[in-house]
């Protein structure tokens, strides 16, 4: 069920969406970044990450000549963006897909402008149901294809010690990963984890206080790994990377927007290495076809201002990158 709430928000699946309080992330730059493959011309841009299509709605109303794909795993994002893009008929494709299905999302054509605007997003932040927040108690269930799969209570119930430590180890670099694992497994012998609450006071008593003072929340890390682990976000942005590099045009533009170093390193590495040459390094001259593919439009990194972060706390720990295809691949 869907209506209009006075928030400009929308009930969708038995919860209300506040639009109002999503705020794209660093609009103007990535605008700017993607403006010189995208203006004046028949262009096609792929959002690989729609969520609640505000950058997409951005980017077609600056340009009125491109065309959307719209790709997001979350059957309740495609929802309430292809009601917000309908204003823009036929310019708009949306497909419900991981964004490492690019390839198969644009049927063989080259792309002129890419996004990748990865994490969590702001729908799936803000639906309680989700699990997705330690502020709140919830269920754990932290699934981006809602209702698809093992959840974050199915990973805390039924992984091994070493293997919630190896998780919560790589995928959310917590350096008290064997003793959060070892208190877990002692915990649920008692009575299986199903909420959040539950698992954030577990982590209090688990990571020192020392830690706490200066380290953030405790729970931040462990909830990052187990949402990683659950959607299985580093192994398809380790396909997708190289899926979105291959049908980006000559002249056309990629960037990312990461939240965490784990993704950044990845988006950094795939970047770095089409932007070098691999003519041998004792040879005086470039050889034909071994010129670097991409150029680095950003120098490193790029963060979001003091102003950003004031106007949108969500923007705080943001990691933008962006490249452009300068010849094709041979």
């Amino acid at each position: 069920m869907q209506g209009a709430t006075r928030g400009g928000g929308v009930i969708q699946g038995g919860f209300v969406v506040e639009r109002a309080r999503h705020v794209p992330v660093l609009l103007d730059r990535v605008l700017g970044l993607l403006a010189p493959a995208l203006a004046d011309r028949d262009a096609l841009f792929v959002d690989c990450t729609l969520g609640l299509g505000g950058h997409s709605e951005a980017v077609l109303r600056a340009h009125p000549r491109v065309r959307l794909v719209g790709l997001d795993r979350d059957p309740q994002a495609i929802a309430l963006a292809r009601e917000r893009l309908a204003p823009f008929g036929d310019r708009v494709t949306l497909v419900q897909t991981t964004y490492d299905g690019i390839a198969e999302a644009v049927e063989g054509k080259r792309v002129d402008g890419i996004l990748m605007d990865l994490g969590v997003s702001s729908l799936q932040l803000d639906a309680e149901e989700r699990g997705f927040a330690y502020s709140r108690d919830a269920p754990l269930d932290m699934r981006m294809s809602a209702g698809a799969g093992p959840t974050a209570a199915d990973v805390l119930n039924t992984y091994s010690a070493d293997d919630l430590a190896r998780v919560l180890r790589d995928h959310g670099e917590e350096r008290f990963a064997r003793k959060i694992a070892a208190a877990v497994v002692r915990e649920r012998a008692k009575e299986p984890f199903t909420t959040s609450g539950r698992l954030v006071e577990l982590l209090y008593a688990a990571v020192p206080a020392a830690t706490r003072r200066t380290g953030g929340h405790p729970a931040k890390r462990t909830f990052q790994a187990l949402r990683i682990e659950v959607n299985e976000e580093l192994e398809s942005l380790r396909l997708a990377l190289p899926a979105a590099l291959s049908v980006l045009a000559v002249g056309g533009r990629i960037v990312v927007e990461s939240y965490q170093s784990l993704e950044d390193r990845m988006v950094k590495r795939a970047f770095a290495e089409l932007a070098t040459s691999t003519t041998p390094l004792d040879l005086p001259v470039e050889l034909p076809g071994h010129t670097p593919q991409l150029r680095l439009v950003t120098r490193g990194a790029e963060q979001a201002t003091e102003q950003e972060i004031e106007d949108n706390p969500r923007a705080a720990p943001v990691r933008l990158r962006a490249a452009e295809r300068i010849r094709e691949a041979t």
